[in-house]
Formats: C-alpha cells, sequence, structure tokens
C-alpha cells in the first residue's frame, strides 16, 4: 500500500503536491481534486474552487475541506495514486464531459452559476429532508 512521505498544500497556485515512499509524486491542481472527487455531486464551476484544508483520516485516506463547502470525500492513498497515475486521461476526459454538457468550469458564467445555484438549492433542500427523520 503506498504510503505517503511528503505532502504540501499550495493556496497561492492552488495545487497539492504528494510523495509517496515508493518515490512516485504527483501534483493535483485543487480544481482536479474537487472534480475527482470519490463524493462530487457537482463537478462543474470548480476552477477557482481553495482547500481551506486537509485533515488525516486513520492511515490510508485524507479529506480535503474546500472551500466551497464540500468535505464529504475521502481520498484513499491508493485512490490519490491512482489519480496521480491517470491524471492526464481523467482531465482530458473531464474537459471534454464539461464541453458537451454546455456548462464550464468557470463559475462566473452565466448557465453554469445558473446549475450550480440549482444544484446548491436541491442540496440544501435534501439536507432539511433528512434532518426531519
Amino acid at each position: 500500500m503506498p504510503f505517503p512521505v511528503d505532502m504540501s498544500l499550495h493556496n497561492k497556485s492552488r495545487r497539492f503536491d504528494i510523495a509517496f515512499d515508493d518515490g512516485a509524486e504527483y501534483r493535483f491542481s485543487y480544481e482536479f481534486l474537487r472534480v475527482f472527487s470519490p463524493s462530487a455531486e457537482v463537478q462543474v464551476g470548480k476552477m477557482n474552487v481553495g482547500i481551506d484544508g486537509v485533515d488525516a483520516v486513520g492511515n490510508y485516506a485524507l479529506r480535503f475541506r474546500f472551500d466551497d463547502g464540500h468535505d464529504s470525500g475521502l481520498y484513499s492513498f491508493e485512490y490519490l495514486e491512482e489519480l496521480g497515475q491517470n491524471q492526464a486521461s481523467l482531465w482530458d476526459g473531464y474537459l471534454k464531459d464539461i464541453e458537451a454538457s454546455g456548462f464550464s468550469r468557470d463559475p462566473a458564467d452565466p448557465k453554469t452559476a445558473e446549475k450550480l445555484a440549482a444544484d446548491k438549492k436541491a442540496a440544501e433542500a435534501a439536507k432539511q429532508c433528512h434532518s426531519h427523520h
């Protein structure tokens, strides 16, 4: 199992670097990590997302606290290594999907902003439903 030996958040460049004990090193944009969150429900308009912090979860995963409120994705070390190994093809596929959807990476894009607002409203409604049980 890969285990990180070095990790760093770079808030100015919005990048997370991780090095594993097997010698593998990866650099991820915050946007990439947010888009490929294991529990991501909203994947458009994340171009400017930030990370407020990161927490270790046991000895096997990280939880990133994104500034858009998303913090439920657990990134196992295996998943981070998989993301790193496939980063170029995953990103290329994401860009093609975004283009095909008609939405944008830019949250200020009017159509994307409309979708983000609708998704936020739906998420808040779902939370209210769950809290009444």
